[in-house]
């Protein structure tokens, strides 16, 4: 029960690693706002967890919608009262070189990974410190601390994220903030077969190419999640402006 009284809102909390930490958080004893653009499965996450006995609620929302992010925080204020961790996760990721990528391509990727982390940080911010702890934990990427093929808006936007991460911990250390961020590998969430699927691979032909890491395998949610729970916990009390990397040592070779 490491997170016991506290009140946790996770953004793309709808599926894949913000699933596995809304669920993994409730049963560490957080109450738990989930939000995402997927009414349907984010009513079912938050059933889920009601149904083994833990607290949540889902909120529908945009990340890239000022009026939304406020409305998150809101809503998350009004059903639980408080407000002591924010897991930033809602992220797109759409495989393209720089001759590749539009416009709408560009703005679609920086505007829901770091834009979306920077609005939704704004808003959280506030009831945190007032209250003079809280805690942020942005889900960068692997890609966010070296480069990808076929990434270049992704890594711009993880990238800030990565940097964002570090100035949200200097600005707002000294009001009891910790601000860390996790930089993932490939995971087995939905994204990975998109992926697989707009670069025009094989599904096992793409697993191939992921195994070419020091592990030798690709993650789990669950791992992931655990990481943001040590993140969100007191277990990591003296960290803050970290980039976690959790990617079976893709970014070690």
């Amino acid at each position: 029960m490491r997170l016991e009284h506290k009140v946790a809102l996770i953004t793309g909390g709808t599926s894949g690693i913000g699933e596995a930490t809304a669920v993994l958080f409730a049963r560490e004893g957080a109450r738990v706002a989930v939000t995402g653009r997927d009414e349907v499965r984010g009513r079912a996450v938050a059933r889920r967890i009601l149904e083994y006995g833990g607290t949540a609620i889902f909120v529908r929302a945009d990340v890239r919608q000022v009026a939304d992010c406020k409305r998150s925080v809101d809503e998350t204020l009004h059903a639980f009262g408080a407000l002591d961790i924010l897991f930033n996760n809602a992220g797109v990721f759409i495989p393209q070189t720089a001759l590749e990528c539009s416009e709408e391509a560009w703005d679609l990727q920086i505007d829901i990974n770091l834009k979306g982390t920077f609005l939704m940080s704004k808003y959280a911010l506030p009831p945190m410190i007032a209250k003079g702890r809280g805690v942020i934990v942005n889900n960068a990427s692997g890609w966010g601390l070296v480069g990808g093929d076929k990434g270049v808006a992704y890594c711009a936007s993880k990238g800030g994220v990565v940097l964002l991460t570090k100035a949200l911990a200097v600005d707002h250390g000294r009001q009891g903030i910790r601000v860390n961020c996790i930089c993932p590998g490939d995971v087995d969430t939905p994204m990975l077969p998109e992926d697989a699927k707009l670069r025009g691979l094989e599904w096992k032909t793409y697993l191939a190419g992921c195994e070419n890491r020091p592990m030798g395998r690709i993650g789990t949610p669950d791992e992931i999640a655990k990481a943001v729970l040590f993140l969100a916990c007191d277990d990591s009390s003296f960290m803050t402006g970290a980039a976690l990397a959790v990617d079976g040592g893709g970014t070690a070779d």
